[in-house]
């Protein structure tokens, strides 16, 4: 229970400080957590995080100002095919091999941090910007919410990249990252909400594919300092801010790596 509640502060932490609403945290840690599920301890830690990242994600962006949330403005096709993506991602952690999503949340953290650091534009400035191009063209909101929602890992861990990317500062582009997360999770957390439980020991609250009492314990402790950090949000260097964010990917692919070896 302990172990849990700091971890809810940390995905308070970087739900403000970075946009990951909690997913790339969670998984790493429901999946020790949930040990004696065996099998289903990869499909739980997924499921259980939508339901991290929905409340988190939503607290964040309630917080976040509302000339900031203007950058979304007309982007409504983005927001759908990000949610319809979610869902499928959803429906696709249920039936397929529990294993391939924590392969694939392994895989996919390494890809992006051999990208971050081989591509100019975000550990450093690119040659050229094109900043009347959209950074999240709205025909890439379906895969990136069918991907994140089946890794887990919220769809922050795309759309930053990709908002860093097109000249935006690291604190706008982890503060956008919220709302966007919020549009992939709601859809996801339904269809996980809503399916058969898991085949779990005694003693664990399922509600359909979620840990209920382990997403009780993360939120107890994540709500509190979202809410604190967004009343006082720390200043923090762009070029700081932005290897820090790197930093916590490779934690977060080293932890998941032995349970997926």
């Amino acid at each position: 229970m302990l172990l849990l509640l700091l971890i809810g502060v940390l995905t308070g932490l970087t739900t403000v400080l970075f946009g990951f609403g909690g997913g790339f945290v969670t998984v790493p840690v429901i999946m020790w957590v949930e040990l004696a599920a065996g099998g289903d301890a990869g499909r739980v830690a997924v499921a259980t995080s939508a339901v991290v990242m929905v409340t988190g994600a939503a607290v964040a962006t309630l917080a976040t100002p509302r000339d900031v949330l203007g950058r979304l403005r007309g982007r409504g096709p983005l927001l759908v095919l990000l949610g319809a993506g979610g869902a499928a991602g959803a429906a696709a952690a249920l039936h397929l091999p529990a294993r391939i999503a924590s392969v694939g949340f392994v895989v996919y953290l390494a890809v992006t941090i051999i990208d971050v650091l081989v591509r100019p534009g975000f550990l450093r400035p690119a040659a050229s910007t094109d900043r009347r191009a959209r950074a999240i063209p709205d025909v890439l909101g379906f895969p990136i919410g069918t991907i994140a929602a089946f890794l887990g890992v919220g769809g922050s861990v795309m759309t930053v990249p990709l908002l860093r990317r097109s000249g935006l500062a690291m604190s706008l582009a982890t503060a956008l990252a919220n709302p966007l997360t919020l549009a992939v999770s709601v859809p996801a957390m339904v269809v996980f909400l809503t399916a058969n439980a898991a085949a779990l020991p005694d003693g664990m609250l399922m509600v359909g594919a979620v840990d209920a009492s382990a997403a009780a314990l993360l939120l107890l402790g994540a709500i509190p300092t979202i809410i604190l950090l967004r009343r006082r949000p720390p200043r923090i260097p762009d070029r700081v801010h932005a290897w820090t964010y790197l930093a916590l990917l490779v934690a977060a692919a080293a932890a998941m790596l032995p349970r997926v070896l």
